[in-house]
């Protein structure tokens, strides 16, 4: 098959099939042969309709992204032709990209009332792999792509290489698998890196951003190990607790809009709500991530302190 029909192949008719099969025989594994997961069939439904749902609303509303992108390729400073090297040195600098996104999806809270939709579950399974946001259209966050484009890169070649770290990253929302061989989790982003990801525990919070590769939250700090004395705790700092459907998409964005309407606070106060970490409060009544795990550590630096009785 030619590179130009093998990037263009309908990958969704690939992907589901297989998806839906991992899914099942994770199931069973749970359910028979190890101890560690947990099944359970409403969340696990909840988040295979935000996932398919999503599916049809971001597709709808794809035209935003992609007219973008192929706007952008007018200015192209050059054209790099199509070939094996081209798709590969794409796909690395595009999962460098996508640390950046999905590091500004938690420390920007426009950008998190789309993300915390995949944080929302309290459980972790290859299901939460689908639970994802019906806006990402509609935050501006494509940007990022834009300058593959100007280098070079053929649109579809880099909305492809996009769809690849997805697919990629189904696989590690599983408590299936423990540990890959240590070189493998030295360069590859793997289900106990995205663990600590998904964890609440205050020393997991912003952690592992990586979407292929775990290299980059290497080289940028924000790497940080599972301890298997200290398994993540999954989902919120606050749980939302609900299978509604609507809620779970909705509900940041309904909690934004509340606090910039809030009463005698500056604009700046306004737009902070919108711009600032998750957990930012004009009266410091909330805590970011930063301040929860600044707590923590004071919490166990004075347990440390105590006398042993």
């Amino acid at each position: 098959m030619p590179l130009e029909e093998f990037i263009k192949i309908n990958a969704t008719e690939i992907a589901l099939p297989l998806f839906f099969s991992l899914i099942f025989l994770e199931a069973v594994a749970v359910r028979y042969l190890v101890t560690t997961g947990e099944n359970d069939l409403k969340d696990s439904l909840t988040c295979l309709f935000m996932g398919i749902s999503s599916t049809f609303i971001n597709g709808a509303a794809a035209f935003i992204s992609l007219g973008l992108l192929f706007w952008v390729a007018q200015f192209q400073i050059y054209q790099i032709p199509l070939s094996v090297g081209a798709i590969v040195l794409c796909f690395i600098l595009d999962d460098f990209r996508y640390y950046w996104h999905h590091r500004f999806a938690h420390r920007c809270r426009w950008f998190w009332a789309m993300h915390v939709v995949h944080h929302s579950s309290q459980r972790y399974s290859l299901s939460v792999a689908f639970r994802q946001a019906w806006t990402k259209h509609f935050k501006g966050i494509i940007v990022l792509k834009v300058p593959l484009v100007l280098i070079g890169f053929d649109p579809v070649l880099v909305i492809f290489c996009g769809f690849l770290i997805g697919f990629y990253q189904f696989w590690i929302h599983t408590e299936v698998i423990q540990k890959m061989p240590v070189w493998f989790e030295t360069i590859f982003n793997t289900p106990s890196h995205h663990r600590v990801h998904h964890g609440r525990n205050p020393k997991y919070l912003d952690a592992n951003y990586g979407g292929t590769f775990i290299i980059w939250d290497r080289i940028f700090g924000t790497l940080v190990e599972e301890d298997m004395d200290d398994r993540p705790e999954y989902g919120l700092v606050t749980n939302i607790n609900t299978h509604n459907p609507l809620r779970i998409a909705f509900h940041e964005y309904i909690s934004i809009f509340n606090d910039f309407k809030t009463s005698n606070i500056s604009l700046k106060s306004r737009l902070l709500y919108l711009l600032a970490p998750p957990g930012w409060s004009h009266d410091g009544s909330r805590m970011s991530s930063d301040e929860l795990k600044a707590q923590a550590l004071m919490m166990d630096a004075e347990l440390l302190s105590k006398p042993a009785l």
